[in-house]
């Protein structure tokens, strides 16, 4: 898709707002803080982008759905942060795998560095824009792994029963870790030196009632 001519701006409106749902997102865009200076959303429209940043004074929005430089919604995403001065990055989390130990490290090493105050989001801002808010938490607020997950919750869109749920299956299994260990280790050297993906991955099950809310009604990425 393209956004240069008259006609291929209203293809691509058109897109945006009954394809990728934007029209649903006009009415309710999953806004919440996480904490000072960090907000996650569904995603944005062009309107949103620019009443976040004069309500909120937003520096950076994250976009949690990956590069798509051939969608509608990346292409007036990256438009209108280039015309508010709003830094852009795409950062991809995926919302039906366990998250890999590249994956949190890069994400750490994001937060880290960006300019506050901050927004994310993924399509809906139910699942990966959750696994970004734990993380946030965990980070750079010293939040324990067992309060930041409530950022993971059915308020927020989330269904832990469906595939979606490995998010809360790879935080439970480290709070399941530092309950039955004498002397449990950080959240971020259990990552590294413990954490097993492969062996984790294959232990998970989800309901298929729940996929198929998330998948065919809800059409969640």
């Amino acid at each position: 898709m393209r956004i240069d001519q008259p006609w291929q701006r209203f293809v691509s409106w058109l897109h945006l707002h009954f394809v990728d749902h934007g029209i649903i997102r006009l009415a309710y865009n999953n806004f919440y803080q996480v904490s000072p200076g960090v907000f996650r959303c569904s995603q944005p429209s062009p309107s949103q982008i620019k009443h976040y940043q004069q309500a909120y004074g937003i520096k950076t929005i994250i976009n949690l759905r990956g590069q798509n430089d051939h969608m509608s919604f990346w292409l007036f995403e990256k438009e209108a942060c280039e015309q508010l001065g709003i830094d852009f990055i795409d950062h991809r989390l995926l919302s039906r795998d366990l998250p890999s130990k590249d994956a949190i490290h890069a994400t750490k090493a994001l937060l880290e560095s960006v300019q506050y105050p901050i927004l994310f989001h993924c399509k809906s801002g139910a699942d990966r824009a959750g696994l970004m808010a734990v993380l946030s938490r965990i980070f750079m607020d010293q939040t324990p792994v067992e309060t930041a997950i409530e950022e993971l919750d059915w308020y927020y869109g989330h269904f832990k029963f469906a595939k979606t749920g490995m998010i809360d299956f790879f935080f439970d299994a480290y709070l399941t870790y530092q309950s039955e260990t004498e002397q449990p280790l950080p959240f971020l050297q259990w990552v590294d030196e413990v954490y097993d993906y492969e062996a984790l991955s294959a232990q998970f099950h989800s309901n298929w009632w729940a996929n198929l809310i998330t998948d065919k009604l809800l059409r969640r990425e």
